[in-house]
């Protein structure tokens, strides 16, 4: 009984923390852009005036009408909140983790620390920090996800710094050490903690596994180390080809393979950005992440030999182009890539999408995009 529910919980973590990545929306082909020139600082003083107008045009969206008493909601249109993935006005960990990123870049304070007090009454729990949380019927999940928490662990982090607050920094040392006890055996990190049943699931999604917040978690240096060379290895490793350079999508530790059906965009760019974040890119990649975002033909989901599965494009996907353009101070790449995401902005000032990012016809509009799209703006 034990090992059936534990899969459902494998099932149900893989589709609401990228759920709204996999939500998005068709649209036609664009001529690639040309660049003739590079950006003189005038172009950025400039580019970063709009980016900042965008910025807070969105952040109103979000906190008007895709925010409720306990957070983010998860999409705009409200469900009864019993599916097995996150719906409707359910809030999630990875939504409050990345509000607390924008508080951090913001320079925000006072937000940063109202994100942060409804975090822990939200999600903290015994183990980790539950996936997701539903208003409705008042159900706090006893599943973490690992990617969320570091997340979190990783704002707390900053914020220290940042805000000039040891608290913060105390509470990310008490957080992860913490996340170290209960999603790490054996000095290999798993993608999420049941404390219902206190187990582990069997495998680690590469994209979950965050080596800036990884290399900080306050645990013995030894032990750090054992962990970074692991997780390194598992994800450098995950790597498909030079001719296709996107990444494999789970490593089972059982079988000592990696394993993945098709390639899910979103996925492997986040896997890019945190490798980025660590100087661990491979060139290939970045070279074919700058001609797809160029062409405007980064597709949702691919073979593992490279070829699209639908033409479907979205704005998490050029929000994740845009900040490891940012993170790599490639600057053509960054304002490429806000541009292809700003194709998905809701302009028309009578509708309730305005200034975010959704889908006009049926209403909808998914945290992740829209969060996403924030963080992007403010990256640089």
């Amino acid at each position: 009984m034990k090992r059936k529910l534990s899969s459902i919980a494998v099932i149900a973590i893989s589709m609401s923390v990228l759920s709204a990545c996999e939500t998005t929306v068709k649209t036609a082909i664009q001529e690639p852009i040309s660049h003739t020139e590079a950006p003189q600082e005038t172009d950025r003083v400039v580019h970063k005036t709009g980016e900042m107008a965008e910025a807070q045009t969105l952040y109103s969206f979000i906190s008007s009408r895709l925010t409720g008493e306990y957070g983010v909601y998860t999409n705009l249109l409200d469900t009864d909140q019993k599916g097995e993935a996150a719906t409707g006005h359910e809030i999630l960990s990875e939504s409050a983790s990345l509000m607390m990123r924008y508080a951090v870049l913001t320079g925000n304070q006072a937000l940063f620390g109202a994100e942060w007090e409804k975090a822990k009454k939200t999600f903290d729990m015994e183990g980790g920090f539950s996936y997701r949380f539903s208003p409705k019927l008042q159900k706090q999940y006893p599943v973490n996800a690992a990617v969320d928490d570091l997340r979190l662990i990783g704002a707390l982090e900053e914020a220290g710094t940042a805000f000039k607050d040891e608290g913060y920094s105390q509470e990310a040392a008490k957080y992860g050490q913490r996340f170290y006890h209960y999603n790490v055996k054996d000095g290999y990190m798993y993608d999420f903690y049941d404390k219902k049943y206190n187990l582990t699931n069997k495998f680690v999604t590469l994209c979950y596994i965050d080596m800036s917040v990884l290399q900080k978690l306050s645990i013995p240096v030894e032990e750090r180390a054992v962990l970074m060379h692991n997780m390194q290895e598992i994800q450098e490793q995950g790597y498909l080809s030079d001719s296709f350079p996107f990444y494999e999508t789970r490593f089972d530790y059982e079988t000592g393979s990696y394993k993945s059906e098709n390639i899910n965009t979103v996925e492997s760019l986040l896997t890019i950005l945190a490798l980025s974040e660590v100087h661990l890119q491979k060139p290939a990649s970045i070279r074919f992440i700058r001609e797809q975002v160029e062409a405007g033909t980064l597709y949702g989901q691919y073979t593992r030999e490279g070829t699209p599965v639908n033409d479907i494009r979205s704005t998490a996907i050029y929000a994740i182009t845009a900040m490891i353009g940012a993170q790599l101070a490639d600057d053509q790449l960054y304002r490429t890539s806000i541009e292809r995401m700003n194709e998905f902005r809701v302009l028309d000032t009578g509708s309730v999408l305005y200034g975010g990012f959704g889908d006009t016809a049926s209403g909808q509009a998914y945290s992740f995009d829209n969060l996403m799209a924030l963080l992007a703006y403010t990256y640089e």
